[in-house]
């Protein structure tokens, strides 16, 4: 059994998956949590003890790392005697974090594909151009790597997965996430800014007809009526998760759809026509070089900032189509999170709060055995259903909705 957790990162997600190891220290063991600013870590296990969220007596420490220097990675890792690395840092720092889990044997757990500063939007499948070429040596070396364990990707690729076990052919996979919560901001974005301007920045890769198509940033809409939150109108974008379920249901088409208003659609639209969303760096008139896109990160809310005025829920899920003995057969399998909730219980926003509590299911499930592959896997490779018991507990309940195809009418049962 594994146990002894490092957290990597500090921001709002970090947050969330603080207090949840601590809910579950009595599994999980000593816990540590370590950024490149240990105030950052110090006010997050402050905020953990305001809460008493310890469950039972035990350690919890801050420590300083640069997360992009793996053998300060491995060093920490040997010192803190971690077993389980949850890495919640920003996505460039995912390879270097890989590479100090497999030095020292730890089990990683990410929540989205690495990135390099300087490409946006690799071409598909990104998991194939950095985790995926670790996956032979993270299986040589018994390591347990669990890749993109948050919300989507992550819980999405779980409710896949299940969907499809319940099918005898999958057709399609339309995954849906929509935020119908407000944080009363003029413009803000719910996580690291950089890292959700790049996603819809660049060209919008997606599976159908088994090959890779491109679109752009709201090219393609879809107003979709969803349980609780109604209708949203969402645009097809890319994402992490379109990658590896793509090539692992070749048969299928997957989509990914995120929900945007007008006015989030209007600011994006003048700010990189602007230029202001370039990753690429430009020097001003003075001779400074700065990278425009982390300007505009350095001007924006933090996102952690949002939690304690954000309301509503959030709704996601996929709509998976398929057939069963010889009929066709569609699930909708989802979550609907609650903004003032989250805030309430770990003092962060409900986005940051469906990020954060599945790597922790995931470091569980590791701890008692059921996930500890000692190989490199996506969550749709695992077995969902002690994942859906472990958010089912720890606050993110999965509902299931199944519908036969009558038509244009659909005949929905909740189960």
């Amino acid at each position: 059994m594994k146990k002894n957790v490092l957290i990597i990162g500090a921001g709002g997600v970090a947050q969330v998956v603080a207090h949840k190891c601590a809910q579950n220290n009595d599994i999980l063991g000593d816990l540590h949590i370590a950024s490149r600013t240990k105030s950052k870590c110090d006010a997050i296990i402050e905020s953990v003890h305001e809460k008493g969220a310890m469950k039972v007596e035990g350690t919890f420490e801050a420590h300083a790392v640069d997360a992009t220097d793996s053998e300060a990675v491995a060093e920490l890792i040997r010192k803190t005697g971690s077993q389980i690395v949850i890495n919640v840092g920003t996505a460039f720092v995912n390879m270097h974090v890989l590479d100090g889990c497999i030095a020292t044997g730890a089990a990683y757990i990410d929540t989205a594909i690495h990135e390099e500063p300087d490409k946006i939007c690799e071409t598909p499948p990104w998991y194939a151009n950095y985790e995926w070429k670790k996956r032979d040596l993270c299986a040589e070396h018994g390591v347990t790597a669990i890749l993109g364990a948050g919300f989507d990707p992550g819980v999405v690729n779980a409710y896949a997965r299940f969907a499809i076990d319940q099918m005898d052919e999958v057709k399609s996979i339309d995954i849906v996430d929509i935020n119908a919560g407000s944080h009363g901001k003029y413009f803000a974005t719910n996580f690291d800014p950089e890292i959700n301007f790049r996603e819809f920045t660049g060209v919008v890769y997606y599976w159908e007809d088994q090959q890779w198509k491109e679109t752009s940033m709201f090219a393609s809409g879809h107003e979709w009526d969803l349980p609780v939150v109604g209708p949203s109108q969402a645009y097809q974008s890319g994402h992490d998760e379109v990658h590896s379920l793509a090539t692992n249901y070749p048969q299928a088409d997957v989509r990914f759809w995120m929900g945007f208003g007008d006015h989030y659609i209007n600011v994006f639209t003048v700010l990189k026509n602007l230029g202001l969303l370039s990753e690429q760096p430009v020097k001003t008139a003075e001779g400074l070089e700065v990278v425009p896109l982390k300007v505009v990160k350095a001007v924006l809310p933090d996102p952690s900032s949002l939690a304690p005025n954000y309301t509503g829920k959030t709704c996601i899920g996929d709509l998976v189509k398929g057939t069963k003995d010889g009929k066709d057969v569609e699930y909708f399998v989802y979550n609907v999170a609650d903004h003032k909730e989250a805030y309430e219980e770990v003092g962060s926003q409900g986005i940051s709060y469906t990020a954060g509590v599945p790597p922790v299911a995931a470091a569980i499930l590791i701890a008692q055995g059921d996930w500890d592959a000692k190989t490199m896997k996506n969550v749709e490779e695992m077995d969902p259903k002690p994942f859906f018991t472990e958010l089912d507990r720890m606050g993110l309940p999965t509902r299931v909705m199944v519908g036969g195809l009558k038509g244009e009418d659909k005949s929905w049962t909740e189960v």
